[in-house]
């Protein structure tokens, strides 16, 4: 029996979560079972409906539940799975493949770039069962397919969209495109004239693709909030391109006030637009991310919403997508009519079945509790090699770690020591566009999606030769 405590300083909601949680991981709620009824949830408990919406929308977040469009939310099927029991025997599942050794003698032995992803963790079984049965069966996928992308596939990221990341929108404004440097391009044409103001330190491959389609991109610094606003002010532009669920490369989440702010900022003028870099908001290892800002906003507010599937699938499947505001969408559809649409019709459809029959979301929840543990064991190494004067942050969500260490020698040192022993990463500072004075000293990016399992103890015990000696 669930019991809600008012008095608890817990929101009603994350108790409800946790209560669920606990029951679906201990084997109470059974796979496949369908949770109650929102309305009637709520009544039971004496809650809002908002209140169990939350907590359910919670729950098919982390992969402990689905969502089946008008039945409900049910109990996940790989639930036994995320509590850590043994799967059901599958002899033909593959294993995984082994890695291989660096081609080149020179190459680093530890990849702790930021770029790179567990290329063993893609669902290379069931991808490619799908397109297998596309290559087939479906001829008409030779043919041309509609400029914005295929209407299956639109139609299945905005209903993803709309439960897990509180995205509101029609499959209409969705378009799909080969990367997000691509829409940022299509973006740069329809902005023409304007001028964007970005994150210091940033992304600077947005800012390259921005300024390289005629948009001139002036840097505003952030904080312990995300983008400052009087900064953002203060450069002028009618643009802002920010990552606001987990900053890129510091990892900060931008809270809810200064979200308002930023659409305020946006309002106040006709013509200022917000475009909104969702990169990696699957992998976050706490509590579900705050919803969108683009959700904030409405279908036609003024944030353009981005996202890529390089995460959570791989980079090489150059598939993203953006929502464009309605305000916005008779003009790209009129500017870019005669365009083809970058992405294969068989690769589009693949992904429209992998997300409509389920996989998707199971992938989710299988990737999120892998990097999980692997952060975890990174951690602890790096912990156990270098010692208490090391400082780590963003534990919390993402797939990468700063690593501050002083007494190292400096930022340029740690990354030149850490490369003669065989590790590659980056110093923060080269994330920096303008004053580069802000950056926090003796700090390094350290990725680990790409770093193997069997790896981890030998990537710490390299840095803690490279920065200890």
């Amino acid at each position: 029996m669930i019991e809600l405590h008012p008095e608890s300083r817990i929101p009603l909601y994350e108790q409800l979560y946790l209560s669920l949680a606990g029951e679906i991981r201990s084997g109470i709620l059974a796979p496949g079972r369908p949770l109650p009824g929102r309305r009637t949830m709520a009544e039971q408990l004496g809650v809002s409906v908002n209140t169990v919406d939350t907590a359910y929308q919670m729950l098919a977040a982390e992969g402990l539940a689905e969502s089946r469009p008008r039945r409900g939310f049910f109990v996940q099927e790989t639930g036994g799975m995320l509590r850590g029991e043994a799967p059901a025997p599958r002899p033909e599942a593959p294993r995984r493949p082994a890695r291989p050794a660096p081609i080149r003698a020179t190459g680093p032995r530890y990849d702790l770039s930021t770029v790179g992803v567990d290329t063993a963790l893609f669902p290379a079984r069931s991808w490619g069962r799908i397109q297998r049965d596309l290559l087939y069966n479906s001829p008409a996928l030779l043919q041309r397919g509609e400029a914005q992308g295929d209407a299956e596939l639109r139609a299945a990221i905005a209903q993803y969209l709309a439960a897990y990341r509180g995205v509101s929108c029609t499959p209409e404004q969705v378009v799909v495109g080969a990367g997000i440097e691509y829409l940022l391009g299509c973006l740069a044409h329809l902005f023409a004239g304007g001028t964007a103001a970005v994150e210091n330190p940033g992304y600077s491959r947005a800012r390259a693709v921005l300024q390289n389609s005629g948009i001139p991109c002036l840097p505003a610094d952030i904080d312990k909030s995300g983008l400052s606003v009087e900064g953002l002010i203060a450069t002028g532009a009618n643009l802002c391109y920010i990552t606001p669920s987990h900053h890129f490369p510091t990892g900060v989440t931008m809270p809810a006030p200064r979200r308002a702010q930023l659409l305020s900022w946006a309002r106040e003028v006709p013509g200022r637009y917000i475009l909104e870099d969702d990169y990696d908001s699957e992998f976050r290892f706490d509590i579900r991310p705050l919803p969108s800002l683009q959700g904030m906003a409405g279908p036609d507010g003024p944030v353009v919403y981005l996202t890529t599937f390089s995460k959570s699938l791989a980079p090489g499947i150059r598939i993203a997508c953006m929502v464009l505001p309605l305000a916005l969408l008779d003009r790209y559809r009129r500017d870019f009519a005669l365009y083809s649409n970058t992405v294969s019709r068989f690769e589009q459809q693949t992904l429209s079945r992998f997300m409509t029959g389920g996989y998707f979301t199971r992938h989710l929840a299988r990737m999120r509790l892998t990097y999980k543990k692997r952060m975890e064991h990174f951690t602890a190494a790096l912990t156990d090699a270098l010692g208490c004067g090391l400082t780590m942050r963003g534990r919390h969500s993402g797939l990468h770690l700063l690593l501050t260490l002083p007494g190292a020698g400096g930022e340029e040192a740690m990354v030149e020591a850490a490369g003669r022993e065989g590790v590659l990463l980056h110093g923060l500072s080269e994330y920096y566009l303008a004053r580069p004075e802000l950056c926090p000293s003796d700090t390094v990016v350290a990725g680990y999606a790409a770093l193997a399992d069997e790896d981890i103890p030998g990537a710490a015990a390299a840095l803690a030769r490279a920065w200890l000696s």
